[in-house]
């Protein structure tokens, strides 16, 4: 069998599987799974930086470079979707009456 379609079969698998994982995780353990993935992603960034940095090869520095770029962005970007989602779970303060005054003079 050629290994591109072994590879494909088990990308196809890992969609599905993955799509049925997240399905079933509740709304309310997103935002401790979104930190574990921020952390997860910042140690991508890490082993990117170190293995362009000790690179000799002029296709593994851009390869190596636009790897820190992408994960990068997608580290930032959990954190500000992880943000958005705790600002869900806060309580606003009530607005004031339209009619009241602030400092008890009328």
């Amino acid at each position: 069998m050629n290994d591109a379609v072994v590879w494909l079969t088990i990308f196809v698998l890992s969609v599905f599987v993955g799509i049925e994982v997240i399905s079933k995780v509740s709304s309310t353990l997103h935002t401790p799974l979104m930190s574990g993935a921020n952390a997860i992603h910042g140690i991508i960034l890490l082993g990117a930086i170190l293995v362009t940095g000790t690179t000799d090869s002029g296709l593994a520095l851009a390869v190596g470079l636009v790897a820190i770029v992408l994960a990068t962005v997608n580290m930032v970007g959990g954190f500000v979707v992880t943000d958005r989602m705790l600002q869900m779970f806060t309580r606003r303060k009530p607005k004031a009456p339209a009619g009241s005054t602030e400092g008890g003079a009328a």
